[in-house]
């Protein structure tokens, strides 16, 4: 069983929800990262989902994208964020990890070696949000070559035939995009979202996790009613464009205790 199955599994047994925490790698230093994805644990994180520097996130918000810059400003790229991976696995061997980011960087590595290496450093799970299921046949042999979960998105503008589609080939989990919008939107509509996901899971054993839109403890309350698990990214995120590492650190761990308290009142 992959770490993620464990980790769904283990949850759903003792009736909780998965948290799901994003930050982007290496913003805004390649230090920082390591020791603020052991703090989130910590602070109640069960999956950690890491981001893929790239020069045109083109799904992401502006909070996102420039976590982005400084990162490649900083001098992170992929390869350096599965050393990263191979960093937090020397300590933590158990939380499931999960990169997201875009095909392009993928290409220029190519599949075997990213899929080899990204295995070996401890990655769980690939989120490439440019990459349809239509168009990842190759990306998915090599990746189930080397027990890796590929993670698709569904949102509100999924078509019943998208849906089953991607219910074919995603594994890990499904990532349900709350709203129409890039991340850290606001116009999260809680009953479209609540019945759309339903849809979903009615159709499916795999968890559902629902992202875009989470950003405090009331918004994070109401779609783990209806969902397996929450997705955070850009209330974690943004704070490090704004503050100091150590000030943003602390922040995104806070908000991460803020939202876990909320989803283990959750009955």
């Amino acid at each position: 069983m992959s770490r993620l199955a464990a980790r769904f599994a283990s949850l759903k047994t003792t009736g909780r929800k998965a948290l799901v925490s994003y930050v982007m790698a290496g913003d805004p230093a390649p230090h920082v990262t390591v020791p603020l994805l052991h703090d989130l644990v910590a602070a109640g994180a069960d999956v950690l989902e890491v981001g893929l520097p790239f020069s045109d996130p083109m799904a992401d918000g502006p909070a996102i994208a420039l976590a982005a810059e400084r990162a490649l400003a900083g001098g992170t790229n992929t390869l350096k964020v599965l050393d990263m991976v191979a960093e937090f696995r020397k300590v933590d061997t158990e939380t499931p990890i999960v990169l997201m980011g875009y095909l392009n960087p993928l290409e220029i590595i190519g599949y075997e070696n990213f899929a080899k290496r990204a295995s070996q450093s401890g990655v769980d799970g690939l989120l490439l949000v440019d990459l349809p299921p239509e168009e990842a046949g190759e990306l998915d042999i090599v990746l189930k070559q080397y027990d890796l979960d590929p993670i698709f998105l569904l949102a509100p503008t999924s078509t019943d035939a998208r849906i089953k589609h991607v219910l074919t080939q995603a594994r890990g989990f499904i990532y349900y995009v709350s709203l129409k919008g890039v991340t850290g939107s606001a116009a999260l509509d809680i009953t479209e979202a609540a019945e759309r996901i339903a849809k979903v899971k009615a159709q499916t054993s795999l968890p559902v996790g629902v992202g875009f839109g989470i950003r405090d403890a009331a918004t994070a309350k109401q779609m783990g009613q209806v969902a397996d698990g929450v997705i955070v990214g850009t209330v974690l995120v943004q704070p490090f464009g704004q503050h100091s590492p150590d000030i943003a650190h602390g922040m995104a761990v806070e908000k991460i205790k803020e939202l876990r308290a909320a989803l283990d009142e959750i009955v």
